[in-house]
């Protein structure tokens, strides 16, 4: 267990990126919005004159994932979930699991909170036992930005107790055929799941996402939240993206995206870097020495990837590197090739 170092907590991937660079350090999935969900959104504008109806969207929220209404709430994208959580709870004792993405603990920490770290090592799998039993809060992502690294489920569940809550990050779960280690639809007692849409569906300009809770929580969540935090164009895209035929185009592009990813893993690694094995999210993590130094020639050369030592846990001789489409990551490859790489 640790505490806080000097670690750029608002540092991410958008910060990366620029005008005539080649995006591998946001993972949002590339040609998206698709124009089906980008017609309906525009349409959605000719109802800009009346105040956001959140119900239909909730309903469908629910309905995908075998809740009930009063289970889900919807958001401004999961960072206004971690903001709401951090208002609302008051522990005595919070524990986050790093490396992961860092906006949970910035958020508890902007709300007066005291925060522990439990760093994961080696290839950054959960050890439910070395989480402490006093801690009444725990948060983890699953699969875990930036390691790509998925946790059974059953581990997580073994972390609920009475008197705590376990909050899953969920917003890469619509990475994962099938999704066999999601929570969404099972929803243990104390454990709070956060989605977001804004990966899969290209959506990171409208703030979509949504938390799933014990109707308690969901109403306290509710009471903090601002009137009509979430936008018209925003329920419409969350209504869309729940729909059995928009669920079933999620899951194709998951299939693909692990074909590639198990491609692009395997040629990093023939060239002897270390990828964090297991990768099941739409990114790569890795080791090589001097990354820092790698990802500003990468920049001289017009590709952006996300630096690695802003996430608490990993260091200077981390990078995580978004998978594309199979022409953007060859080419990618045959530059990090014409660096001796």
């Amino acid at each position: 267990m640790t505490g806080p170092a000097a670690v750029d907590l608002r540092h991410h991937g958008d910060a990366e990126v620029g005008d005539g660079l080649a995006d591998f350090a946001v993972n949002v999935r590339t040609g998206t919005p698709p124009e089906w969900l980008a017609e309906r959104i525009r349409a959605s504008v000719a109802d800009l004159a009346a105040y956001p109806d959140p119900r239909p969207a909730r309903k469908a929220v629910a309905g995908r994932h075998g809740r009930s209404a009063e289970e889900v709430l919807l958001t401004a994208g999961a960072a206004e979930a971690f903001v709401l959580l951090a208002r609302v709870l008051a522990p005595r004792r919070a524990v986050v699991v790093h490396p992961q993405f860092t906006e949970p603990e910035a958020a508890l920490r902007a709300a007066g909170h005291e925060v522990e770290r439990l760093v994961l090592g080696g290839d950054f799998t959960l050890d439910p036992g070395a989480v402490p039993e006093a801690a009444d809060l725990v948060v983890i992502g699953n699969p875990t930005n930036p390691t790509s690294v998925l946790h059974p489920a059953e581990a997580l569940v073994s972390l609920a107790a009475p008197g705590r809550t376990v909050v899953v990050d969920e917003a890469f779960m619509d990475c994962v055929p099938g999704e066999p280690e999601s929570l969404a639809d099972r929803l243990p007692p104390g454990v709070v799941v956060i989605r977001s849409l804004t990966k899969t569906w290209g959506l990171a300009g409208l703030r979509a996402g949504y938390v799933l809770a014990d109707p308690s929580l969901v109403g306290r969540l509710a009471e903090a939240q601002p009137l009509w935090a979430v936008s018209t164009p925003a329920l419409t895209a969350i209504e869309a993206c729940s729909g059995p035929g928009a669920v079933a185009e999620g899951e194709a592009w998951a299939v693909e995206l692990a074909a590639e990813r198990e491609r692009l893993a395997a040629e990093l690694t023939a060239r002897g870097l270390h990828v964090v094995p297991g990768a099941r999210a739409s990114f790569l993590c890795l080791r090589l020495p001097d990354a820092l130094g790698v990802r500003a020639l990468l920049r001289q050369r017009g590709y952006a990837v996300r630096r690695g030592d802003t996430f608490p846990g990993l260091g200077s001789d981390w990078l995580r590197i978004a998978v594309r489409d199979r022409p953007s990551n060859d080419r990618l490859l045959e530059v990090l090739g014409e660096l001796g790489i």
